[in-house]
């Protein structure tokens, strides 16, 4: 139960964004409470141990780490570290009856240049592949150094790109005009395409540009774009975040559901639930960790935006060895260091947008992996380290929640089913011949559908951005930190807030400088 009847701030949400926003205003002096649904804090940004009996410690919801800044590790002076990947993304193909692949080397040119060249026959679309992310680069340490400042007008941001082309390419019209302006091979197109499709139903020409506003976020984390590896898994950035949460004078209470706000715009009274009853606590300010969909119903106000839809399959798998490849020239420890590609050629993307968008499971769903283990083994038992296990995490794209609406745990099986076949087809034998057993005899194993995530952690619909994602700069219904609500004391603090999405901690961030007025 909470220690006092009022506080300075209310917290709403024990995720890294709730945690952040707490950990900063308690430095600050501030009496602040986390009320977490949940008997554990984390949210999505968690590391488990999925599989009875097996030491192995998951990132179970999110996987990998970009947008989080610098700036928030040492503010808060966060014992957290993340481990680079040496191959950026590898893509499997099959050209002319023969098993081939696109590796990209994020520290070699040259290695990457000779992938392009086999793939493709030409070094066209390398030279290509430079110039388009050379200034993704450059937008990149532009913009990223604004995620934690008030937000920019959008003519303000535009001067600050300094880049016609880029901000017609990325802002303006849908990225898929760029890409096939840019690149000629359709694996090439697709590769890039991909990031603007994580958790992101759309088509490379939507006119509403959400692919572009996912491409963006994906491209300017840390000013460079690197997507790296949570050394210690997910759970030990939240579990830093907690720390110093708490050492700052923070008050974190688990299984405390909060269930309603009354605010009249100065005090507010947020109501929750525990296993033994109701209780209430005052607050000055309440941040909301929540969707915006889930404050309005905390609220008792009708919603101002439809309910959020999520589009991923996520599959949590442990390996007793990595599966041999079909493509003879690359070794699995590279192939699986970086994003694995499945089935995502811009051809092959398209068709499965159109299934999906008829209401049928894509019949080649597209899919990307990421092997943890192989960048940072500490997540691994050292007995599952010496028999050489490996973790691998499976996103897969274009399956938005109402595709499982029928029966959920059918449609499951039926997806997962067909998406392995879709990354056996690349292996020199079945993955499940490679996973590992857990305490009971039962493969390591488990998939994760939209509706799953919204049962497990109450995001509507399963979405994983809380909404639609925004483009980062100012607009009529956005405040100064993009985190404000109709209600002058009611915050966002989570991934719904301007500039949310992704394991970042921007928002929270965000909403404790407009708390203390910054």
């Amino acid at each position: 139960m909470p220690a006092k009847e009022t506080y300075d701030a209310v917290i709403i949400g024990g995720g890294h964004n709730g945690l952040t926003a707490a950990a900063y205003l308690a430095r600050a002096g501030r009496s602040v409470l986390v009320l977490e649904r949940l008997d554990h804090t984390g949210g999505a940004a968690v590391s488990t141990r999925p599989f009875a009996g097996v030491d192995a410690r998951l990132s179970r919801y999110s996987y990998l780490v970009s947008l989080l800044p610098q700036k928030i590790v040492r503010d808060l002076d966060l014992g957290f570290a993340v481990a680079e990947r040496t191959v950026s993304s590898y893509t499997p193909a099959v050209r002319d009856g023969r098993a081939t692949g696109l590796l990209v080397d994020s520290r070699s040119d040259a290695r990457t240049r000779e992938a392009f060249t086999r793939l493709t026959e030409s070094d066209r679309d390398f030279r290509a592949w430079q110039e388009f992310y050379g200034m993704t680069l450059r937008l990149a340490g532009r913009v990223f150094p604004t995620l934690t400042e008030p937000l920019p007008a959008r003519e303000e941001l535009r001067r600050l790109v300094r880049d016609d082309a880029a901000w017609q390419a990325l802002f303006e019209q849908p990225i898929g005009v760029a890409l096939e302006e840019t690149f000629e091979d359709d694996l090439v197109r697709g590769v890039v395409l991909t990031d603007a499709l994580i958790g992101t139903f759309a088509d490379a020409h939507d006119e509403t540009l959400r692919q572009n506003r996912c491409f963006l976020y994906h491209v300017i984390g840390g000013g460079t774009g690197d997507w790296n590896v949570p050394v210690g898994g997910m759970g030990a950035l939240t579990d830093a975040l907690a720390g110093a949460a708490r050492t700052a004078g923070a008050e974190i209470v688990t299984g405390h559901e909060a269930t309603a706000i009354a605010t009249d715009g100065r005090n507010a009274e947020v109501t929750y639930r525990t296993a033994d009853g109701e209780g209430t606590v005052g607050a000055r300010h309440v941040l909301v960790g929540a969707a915006p969909h889930a404050l309005a119903a905390l609220l008792g106000e009708e919603a101002t935006v439809p309910k959020p839809e999520g589009a991923q399959l996520k599959v949590n798998m442990l390996l007793k060895r990595l599966p041999r490849l079909r493509d003879p020239d690359v070794d699995p420890r590279d192939a699986f260091s970086g994003t694995f590609h499945i089935a995502e050629g811009y051809g092959q993307l398209a068709t499965a947008y159109e299934q999906a968008a008829a209401g049928e499971l894509p019949s080649a769903p597209p899919s990307e992996i990421y092997c943890h283990s192989l960048s940072d083994p500490s997540i691994l038992g050292p007995e599952l380290v010496a028999e050489g296990c490996q973790t691998l995490t499976l996103f897969g794209l274009h399956v938005p929640a109402r595709l499982f609406e029928r029966d959920n745990d059918a449609v499951r099986e039926e997806l997962l089913k067909s998406t392995l076949a879709q990354l056996d087809a690349c292996l020199g034998e079945p993955i499940t011949d490679c996973l590992a057993t857990d305490a009971d005899g039962r493969p390591c194993i488990e998939a994760k559908t939209p509706l799953d995530l919204e049962r497990d952690l109450g995001l509507p619909g399963g979405n994983i951005f809380h909404r639609e994602l925004s483009f980062p700069y100012a607009t009529e219904s956005t405040g100064r930190w993009g985190v404000e609500t109709a209600h002058p004391n009611i915050l966002l603090c989570g991934a719904g807030a301007v500039r949310g999405g992704g394991v970042s901690g921007i928002p929270g961030h965000n909403a404790a400088m407009a708390v203390m007025g910054e």
